[in-house]
Parts: C-alpha cells; structure tokens; sequence
C-alpha cells in the first residue's frame, strides 16, 4: 500500500521541478526572516534570486549543529513565537540542546511523512502498535503516534521503562507493532524470555526500529528474537524528527526518501564537495516546507549512499541506504579509522555471541588500544576455558581482518553489560582521563 501515491510515485522531472519550486521559496523565506541565514548569505554575496536551478544548491552555505546551539534558543525560527504549537530538543549532552519548534502546518507535514513512512513498513489500520520511546522532549514519541494515528493504528503509549508491564501489556492488548530502539527491543525480548514468556508467541508481527545505528546482523538478531519484521527508518530532530525515510519491505537496508518535503545530496565529509549517486558520503539535507525551523543544507553527519534505482513497490523516491556510521563517531585508534557498525557486523555473525557489547578505547603508554567487551550467550557459556579461549581467537581473528588493527577482546557472562532503555551506549573512550604507563 502507498500512503500518498502522487508525491510517492512521481516522475522525476515533476518531482526536481516540485524541488525547485519549493528551494527557492524556502532560501527567499530564510533570507527574510533568519538574520544567521541573511548574514551567512551576504558573506559568500548569495541572494535568493541566484537559485535558478537545482545545480545551483551547491553554491548555497552549509548549517551545522553548532548554529542550533550558537542561536539557542530560537534565533534559528522563521516564524514568531505566536505561531509555534511544539517546542522539541536534543539532551544537549555534549553542550546546549538543539531546540526545534514546530507550526501546526509544521505538525500537520510530520505527521503525513510518519503516517506515509510506517504504511511503506506495512502498517495498517488494523494494527495496535506499542510506542516504547520516552514521551518528552525527544521526538521519537510524537512523531510515530501521530503518524501511526493518521494511519488508523491503535496507539499504546507505553513509553520508556518498566519493562515487564511493557511485556504485559503486550499480552493483554495484543500488541502487534513493536515501535522504540534496535538495543531496547532486544532487551524486551530477553526480560519476556526471563518472565516465562516466548516472545515469538506473542501477536507482535513488525517492528519500527530507530534512533540509533543498527547494522543488517542486528536486524537478523531481531527478527529471530521476536519472530518479526524489523524495519528501519531515518529522521533527525532537527530537520523534523522521524518521518524523513523508510523503509519499503521491497529493499531492505534502503529507505525511500520523502523528497517532496527533503532535498538530500551526499558531499565528501572532508573537502564538503559534492558527489553523485551510487557515491558513499555524508548526508546533506535541506528543508523544502518547514515552516517554523526551515534548515539550508544541513550536514547530518551520517555516512550514507543514495540511489535513483527503480524500486519494486512503485515508488519513484531517491533512496537512501542504511546508515553505516556517523563522520563524528567514527573512531581514530593508533591511526586506524574503525566505526562501531563494523565491530557490530562481526560479533553479530559470530555463533555464541548475544547481540549486547561495548567498546573501549584506552591508552598504555603512548599508545592507543582498543578492548571489545561481548556477553556470551547461556548456550555458548559452558564454563569449559578451552571453549571460551576458541571463541575469543575466532573473534580476535575477524576483528583484526576487517578492521585491520588488532583488537582486545574480553569475554563475559551473560548479562553482564548494563541495558538501556534508551539509546545505548556501545562507546566508551577513556584516552582523555589519566592512565597507567
């Protein structure tokens, strides 16, 4: 089923047009009314009117993350305060939250993009989907029950936490849409396992999984946990939330982009240049509609690839593939580049494994390590040293071949590593704190 088939399904030549349209009068609305665009705008001597085609984007300034925080809190807003209805922000664990605000034509848009984006996953009317996400300043939440809401879907609004009442609740009201984080949904399926209850007996049938990174061997691990669909979806707080791709079940590990609403390029995350489809870079994104928070070419930091592939369910949207890792995440030891998502692809492959981790970064000396902390599984824990001593060589192995430094590895008992009901923490650097020579 397509949610909305005439922006869903059209032409190309339409669709640039309908970007170009919308371009112009987002970068003459930014202009106008946000003196940081107006100012930025002027120093590279840029006026609205030089936007004469799509080709011309790449003339246009970049906004970054720490534009949202040097403008905090609504220096950034195109509207004035009498017509924002939603304030949302980031944590601001890494210094002053991003704040985003939302018109009701705003709220209106979020919730056509979500209701659109779970109806490519396979939600119908019918459905009853369980929303484990935080109701709060985060915008996971609202935006999927609203969405889903457009749908027709029943919403359990359970929020983060309690785990076993989620599991309850799942039995009670027959649950059938699973919606929070990839590492919290693994979580759930192991505290049912421990209450008795086999999570695959349950009615969940598909999961809407987002709000962190999670690699195709996790999407196998929940969907034998859970007996299930898992889906994945992209969105970020600052461009509007969730909402801005998904997945269509055709392709998984690629996500339809709503490009009536987003114009995505992909750029070089070191030079910022512009490349062309089928190239794997970071992601860029300009607003075409936002009202309150309207953003000219956003840098996402997230590492990705697009494609204008045809695509089996109809839909003519460029697609974006799964996120592979962030430029900002991606970690420097002993001059080696390593992201996370490729130390999750191999322990996630390896028998014996459970898909909880963590990763240390350290010093001895002058030098960096890095120790892959990994719980076992209750099958795979025996107790027997020489089992466990195999196990850690096979890791080490095909660690060293795909990341090509040698990692340390460090068994542990199942259970062992703390579950968040959040976003988890899989990263752990302690370079910067005083250490042992």
């Amino acid at each position: 089923m397509i949610w909305d088939p005439q922006h869903e399904c059209m032409e190309r030549e339409q669709m640039q047009a309908l970007q170009l349209q919308r371009l112009q009068q987002v970068v003459a609305r930014a202009y106008d009314r946000v003196a940081f665009y107006r100012q930025l705008f002027d120093e590279k001597g840029i006026r609205p009117q030089d936007v004469r085609s799509l080709a011309d984007l790449a003339r246009l300034p970049f906004t970054t993350k720490d534009a949202l925080r040097e403008n905090y809190p609504y220096g950034l807003f195109a509207v004035p305060m009498q017509q924002i209805v939603r304030l949302h922000a980031s944590s601001g664990t890494t210094g002053k939250p991003t704040v985003v605000g939302y018109t009701r034509n705003d709220l209106n848009t979020w919730a056509e993009l979500v209701a659109r984006m779970v109806t490519q996953a396979g939600v119908t009317s019918g459905d009853i989907a369980q929303i484990t996400f935080g109701y709060g300043l985060f915008t996971g939440a609202f935006g999927l029950h609203y969405g889903l809401e457009r749908v027709g879907a029943a919403i359990v609004p359970a929020s983060v936490g309690n785990t076993e009442k989620q599991i309850t609740l799942m039995q009670d009201f027959g649950t059938t849409v699973l919606v929070g984080t990839p590492s919290y949904a693994l979580h759930l399926a192991e505290v049912a396992r421990g209450m008795g209850v086999d999570p695959v007996a349950l009615p969940v049938r598909l999961g809407l999984f987002g709000a962190e990174a999670w690699t195709e061997e996790m999407r196998r691990e929940l969907e034998a946990a859970w007996g299930i669909k898992a889906t994945d979806n992209y969105g970020l707080s600052e461009i509007i939330g969730p909402g801005v791709a998904g997945e269509c079940g055709h392709s998984p590990g690629w996500m339809h982009i709503s490009e009536d609403h987003f114009l995505a390029e992909v750029i070089d995350p070191h030079t910022g240049q512009p490349l062309g489809l089928e190239q794997e870079g970071e992601l860029v994104i300009t607003t075409l509609t936002k009202e309150a928070l309207p953003l000219i070419r956003y840098r996402t930091k997230d590492i990705t690839v697009l494609t204008a592939q045809p695509c089996a369910c109809g839909r003519t949207t460029l697609r974006m593939r799964k996120v592979s890792g962030r430029s900002d995440d991606m970690l420097i030891v002993s001059g080696v580049n390593v992201f996370p998502s490729q130390i999750e692809s191999v322990l996630m492959s390896i028998e014996g494994i459970a898909p909880h981790y963590q990763i240390i970064l350290g010093k001895k000396g002058y030098l960096d390590y890095i120790e892959v902390q990994v719980e076992l599984t209750e099958e795979a824990f025996t107790g027997q040293f020489r089992d466990l001593e195999e196990l850690e060589r096979r890791i080490k192995t095909r660690l060293q071949s795909v990341l090509s430094i040698g990692p340390r590895v460090r068994l542990l008992e199942p259970h062992s590593i703390e579950r968040s009901q959040g976003k988890a923490r899989r990263v752990i650097d302690l370079r910067r704190q005083p250490q042992d020579k």
